[in-house]
């Protein structure tokens, strides 16, 4: 797919799931969230971006810390479930906005803080959205990105993309470490920290709203894992319902001053 058939998707799979985000333990994860905050520094007197909210958990997260909170992102719906949370949770300075993260519509240096979670191995185009991140951060502005992750292993990083992109269509790339220290800074965004962290998860949190075919095929990459990705995977029944690994990373890092 080209860049615009990746976006036109990801708006027809979020819009779809939009209830399911706001309602998600996964992404309101409260221990995740709190981690991410603390990584972002925030000042009361700060304005906070957050880059494809979705349904606007780190965003409502970062409100009470700081002046003022755009959260973007590229779906309607999406949006909608932003300002169902916030109202329900009284926060009047969460600003929903319509946008693209590889060219979001705010000025340049706008933000003491860019925050994007659960979201970047979705960007069709993830060095412009790097470079976006870095145009509109103050110089020494604070960058945090949590995304899913892959180890430094190439057949556990070939199962999970092929897994995850029968999961969602709108899937582009789990990034490794090592890529996200380049990619970052390539764009301006020297790292300050790295906190890589797994989570054994059921089967079920790929599968769910998948058709048939696709749990099928699913199944059917699983069946077929060597001993090694299966041990790396660490696929396993619990309590009588398949787990496997899901890698996740959370950096933090800089705004490059300007020379």
């Amino acid at each position: 797919m080209d860049n615009d058939e990746i976006e036109g998707t990801a708006r027809s799979v979020f819009g779809e799931r939009a209830a399911f985000y706001a309602a998600s333990p996964a992404h309101a994860d409260p221990r995740v969230l709190e981690r991410l905050v603390a990584r972002a520094r925030p000042e009361p007197s700060e304005l906070a971006l957050d880059i494809a909210t979705g349904a606007g958990h780190t965003a409502l997260a970062l409100a009470p810390h700081v002046a003022f909170v755009l959260a973007a992102d590229l779906t309607p719906a999406m949006l909608h479930q932003v300002h169902r949370l916030a109202d329900d949770r009284n926060v009047a300075h969460v600003r929903p906005i319509l946008a693209d993260a590889h060219a979001l519509p705010v000025p340049d240096k706008a933000f003491d803080i860019v925050t994007c979670r659960r979201a970047a191995h979705h960007f069709s185009g993830i060095e412009r959205a790097l470079q976006e991140m870095r145009r509109v951060l103050r110089p020494d502005g604070r960058c945090v990105i949590d995304d899913r992750s892959v180890p430094e292993d190439d057949a556990v990083d070939r199962t999970m993309d092929a897994l995850d992109r029968l999961h969602d269509p709108s899937h582009v790339r789990q990034y490794r470490i090592s890529e996200w220290r380049r990619m970052l800074e390539r764009a301006g965004l020297p790292i300050d920290e790295v906190e890589a962290y797994t989570q054994h998860r059921p089967l079920a949190s790929l599968t769910d709203g998948v058709s048939r075919d696709g749990v099928t095929a699913i199944h059917r990459i699983l069946d077929g894992l060597d001993s090694a990705t299966r041990a790396a995977l660490d696929l396993r029944e619990v309590d009588g319902v398949i787990h496997l690994n899901h890698w996740y990373v959370m950096i933090t890092a800089r705004a490059a001053p300007e020379v």
